[in-house]
């Protein structure tokens, strides 16, 4: 699976739903999402979420557009139209900050709209911000005064909470001693957590069996012995 396929995976959610009621909080993510749905009683105007790709958040930043009604910007392409936005007071949602793909004059003057407009801008990225390699000096200042908060690496809590709750969507029964099996011995990731689910109901089907231990024992040993791909 390349990085772009476990971005997609992981940012489009628990069986597609980006709602509040699909976002499952526990350590690695609890304070991301603390700080996210205090708004508006954030520390600052600014708000940035890191971690690493497909950690979820997409998923909270949707959830805080919804809840904010936000104006989604692409970081790719920040235009007048967001500009526009942020000066009206509009809460501005900026999600994937890549470092070098933003225009970083647009962004200046957006936060800066946001300040002076009493608004709120929420971005994410999949690197700590001092890795952004901002140039424009005023520019960085802003966004070292930001507040930023981590998601850490998924945790066997999160793993079996995304894993039960798939497998729940396709309305498959499956024991909860089975799921902490998988979770304990896949790569720690929400990508490797649904493509594995995806892949045990498609197993499973086709060998019209139902996914016991043994079952998911020899589907993780398949996937171990063809080097990360699943096989089976």
């Amino acid at each position: 699976m390349t990085h772009t396929d476990s971005q997609l995976l992981l940012d489009i959610g628990l069986s597609g739903s980006m709602s509040r009621d699909d976002l499952i909080v526990t350590r690695a993510n609890r304070a991301a999402v603390v700080l996210v749905e205090r708004w508006p009683d954030w520390p600052g105007p600014f708000v940035i979420v890191a971690g690493p790709p497909g950690s979820g958040k997409t998923h909270l930043a949707t959830v805080w557009r919804e809840e904010a009604r936000a104006r989604a910007c692409d970081p790719a392409d920040l235009t007048a139209v967001d500009l526009d936005a942020a000066q009206a007071g509009q809460p501005i949602l900026i999600d994937g900050v890549e470092p070098g793909a933003f225009d970083e004059t647009t962004l200046f003057h957006i936060m800066n709209a946001v300040r002076s407009g009493g608004g709120s801008l929420l971005m994410t990225s999949a690197h700590w911000p001092g890795a952004w390699q901002v140039r424009t000096p005023d520019l960085r200042s802003r966004i070292q005064a930001a507040t930023t908060v981590e998601i850490d690496e998924p945790d066997d809590e999160l793993l079996i909470g995304v894993m039960t709750k798939l497998f729940a969507d396709r309305q498959i029964a499956v024991d909860a001693s089975v799921i902490r099996y998988i979770a304990s011995r896949i790569e720690r990731s929400l990508a490797s957590a649904r493509l594995i689910v995806e892949r045990l109901d498609k197993a499973s089907l086709a060998r019209k069996a139902k996914i016991t231990r043994a079952f998911a024992a020899a589907f993780v040993r398949e996937y171990d012995d063809n080097q990360g791909e699943f096989g089976f």
